[in-house]
């Protein structure tokens, strides 16, 4: 009796537990771990769109930075070849100046001495070069002897060597000797700029000695300069002589400057980056050596299948995108991201499978992302 009992109530919790369940409404499961399904009134909040994959060409940025170079023949060092006392100058950094107007003036007496001895020398000359043709005349008729001639010879010829090395000497500190007179001996000279340009360092001021080593003035001639970029080596093979590009500065990011890669470094730093030099195509005078900026260089990529950007979601530190498999059915895919330009991103997928027949959603991945995470979790 007892057993029969039994039986009675096992059946009868069985048919409850069944008209209960009957009464519920399905849910949407997934029939694999990387699959959601969504129902139909899911899917009609869910706003999701989809599209077979595009093939397009994308190019990439590639973005670096270094800084405003002048190349050597537009940079100067001033200096003098002689000592001397620093009498005046108006230069300041950042100044223009240009050619052959005068930087500095600068005294000693070491400028008067050259100058007394060329003109000591021109003048001895001349009793030199009458006493030369005087003993050739008399060598001649063998009145004098050859030794004599001969000492009247040498002795016109190293005068003639003193005053062209005392000429060129004066010539050197910008005293021109045909100009010379006993009547317009100078203490001072004048230094004169050798380029037309901007001051970037001053390293004397007015009574300062200076010798013929240091260094007075540094110049630079800005109308060539050029941008000097750090490329790392792994990036290096996709630039080339001719290629343009943009460059910035930090001050004003919208303000850009077309440039072309004039030369492509062969040495490697040591943080494994390559040099490039870049001409500006346009001189903008707020450009200055030693000015950081940075560049964008267009890079052009192979021919792949793109979708939106918004289409692909981070999940665990990877790429997804979710392919439609069936109605209302998506397969979250594994992908790589590579370039992306006008909210469009190249993709490959890790499988290497051809899905260029498949669709894929294109608007709406993260809500399908939330639902199976969420799914999961229940």
């Amino acid at each position: 009796m007892t057993k029969y009992i039994i039986y009675i109530i096992a059946i009868a919790c069985f048919s409850s537990c069944g008209s209960k369940q009957s009464k519920t409404e399905p849910i949407a499961e997934n029939t694999k771990e990387n699959e959601v399904e969504l129902s139909e009134a899911q899917l009609k909040n869910a706003n999701i769109e989809t599209s077979i994959l595009e093939q397009k060409s994308i190019s990439s940025l590639l973005k670096v930075n270094g800084n405003i170079e002048a190349p050597p023949q537009n940079a100067v060092s001033v200096s003098v070849p002689l000592g001397g006392y620093i009498k005046s100058t108006k230069l300041l950094p950042g100044m223009h100046i240009s050619k052959g107007e005068t930087i500095a003036i600068m005294e000693d007496q070491e400028y008067i001495t050259m100058q007394q001895d060329y003109l000591t020398a021109k003048a001895k000359i001349v009793y030199t070069e009458a006493e030369y043709n005087r003993q050739t005349e008399l060598n001649k008729s063998k009145a004098v002897s050859d030794k004599i001639y001969q000492q009247a010879k040498a002795e016109y010829a190293s005068q003639n060597i003193l005053v062209k090395s005392l000429s060129e000497k004066l010539k050197l500190i910008g005293i021109n000797p045909d100009n010379l007179s006993v009547n317009n001996l100078s203490r001072s000279i004048n230094i004169p700029s050798p380029i037309s340009g901007y001051v970037s360092k001053v390293n004397v001021n007015i009574g300062k000695y200076v010798n013929p080593t240091d260094i007075l003035f540094e110049l630079v001639n800005p109308s060539d300069i050029h941008l000097a970029l750090n490329v790392f080596e792994k990036n290096i093979d996709k630039l080339f002589i001719g290629q343009t590009l943009m460059a910035y500065t930090n001050s004003n990011p919208e303000r850009k400057y077309p440039c072309k890669i004039i030369l492509i470094g062969k040495d490697v730093n040591q943080d494994h980056s390559i040099e490039v030099h870049c001409h500006f195509e346009q001189y903008d005078k707020i450009l200055i050596p030693g000015m950081f900026m940075n560049a964008e260089i267009e890079i052009q990529s192979h021919t792949g299948f793109v979708i939106p950007t918004d289409a692909i979601v981070r999940f665990e530190g990877k790429q997804y995108v979710f392919a439609v498999t069936e109605n209302n059915k998506y397969e979250m895919l594994e992908v790589s991201i590579h370039n992306n330009e006008n909210d469009y991103t190249q993709i490959s997928f890790a499988d290497n499978l051809d899905r260029s027949q498949n669709r894929f959603v294109t608007k709406g991945a993260y809500t399908l992302l939330m639902k199976m995470k969420n799914t999961e979790e229940e």
